[in-house]
């Protein structure tokens, strides 16, 4: 008896097209100078543009001037923890959201109910390890990346109906 060949491989029609995260801007906030050297360090592999906040003040101030297209935000922080920040960023912003992963010492299940429940879309524990930090950075730029386009393409749709209702 004799066993049937494998089936080719499914091969998609069109070549997937590959994200680039270089170019993007991500604002990085910790009250910890040394923290935000190697955050800003690992950054620099995937060639995005990093702006530094040391406090809650300052971030939503390069938030609001800057439009990042990730935060990566502490969460033990002077005068405004980074709950506060990730909470007052959702509150003033629209779509597509601006993805916030959650970089912090704390590492209890409460404190990521929290950061959830406050608007962050990931968590990381310090120390953070290079490739993971990396890998979750540019899955969530590529992730914004994508919403911007839909929005985009829907917003052209909606166009095109009008014209041709109007």
């Amino acid at each position: 008896m004799t066993t049937p060949p494998n089936p080719p491989a499914h091969r998609p029609s069109t070549p997937a097209t590959t994200f680039n995260p270089a170019g993007s801007t991500v604002l990085i906030v910790d009250d910890n100078e040394p923290n935000l050297e190697l955050l800003r360090a690992y950054l620099d592999q995937l060639r995005c543009r990093s702006l530094l906040a040391r406090d809650g003040a300052e971030a939503l101030e390069l938030f609001r001037k800057e439009s990042p297209d990730l935060v990566l935000l502490d969460i033990m922080m002077p005068r405004m923890s980074g709950f506060q920040v990730c909470e007052a960023i959702r509150a003033e912003e629209g779509e597509p959201r601006t993805p916030v992963i959650v970089v912090t010492a704390l590492n209890q299940v409460a404190d990521v109910e929290r950061a959830v429940e406050a608007g962050a879309d990931d968590f990381l524990t310090k120390p953070v390890d290079r490739l993971e930090l990396l890998v979750r950075v540019r899955s969530q730029l590529q992730i914004h990346h994508l919403r911007r386009e839909l929005l985009a393409a829907r917003a052209e749709v909606k166009r095109l109906r009008e014209e041709q209702s109007g």
